[in-house]
């Protein structure tokens, strides 16, 4: 008998189980914590402490998870989701505001939408 533990189902579970238990990276977990913006991006920020190249397509395609990634794991501008935050007023102007620390006028009309 293993003592290899069985991989939860869930991106959320997996994470939790990583950062509590095994206290650190979990390689076989890491294709189920990827399938989900919020967690992979918890992942790379807790457990890794820096980028994740294989989650960064599935934080890409939330806005908030995004930013959150381009602000605390890049430190500053991801060109490559801009696309994606522009898509909402209020992470576009945290995007503006702490990853660019200044204006962005491609997102001004989509930030001007919300009061």
């Amino acid at each position: 008998m293993t003592n290899t533990p069985t991989i939860p189902t869930t991106a959320e579970a997996a994470y939790r189980y990583a950062r509590d238990v095994i206290k650190g990276r979990w390689p076989e977990a890491e294709a189920t914590i990827a399938t989900d913006p919020k967690w992979a991006y918890r992942y790379a920020l807790d457990v890794i402490k820096g980028r994740w190249p294989e989650a960064e397509p599935t934080i890409a395609t939330d806005p908030r998870w995004a930013y959150e990634y381009a602000c605390d794991i890049i430190d500053g501008r991801w060109p490559e989701v801009e696309a994606t935050i522009v898509t909402d007023p209020e992470w576009a102007y945290w995007y503006a505001q702490n990853a660019l620390r200044g204006r962005w006028p491609e997102a001004e009309s989509v930030i001007a939408t919300n009061p």
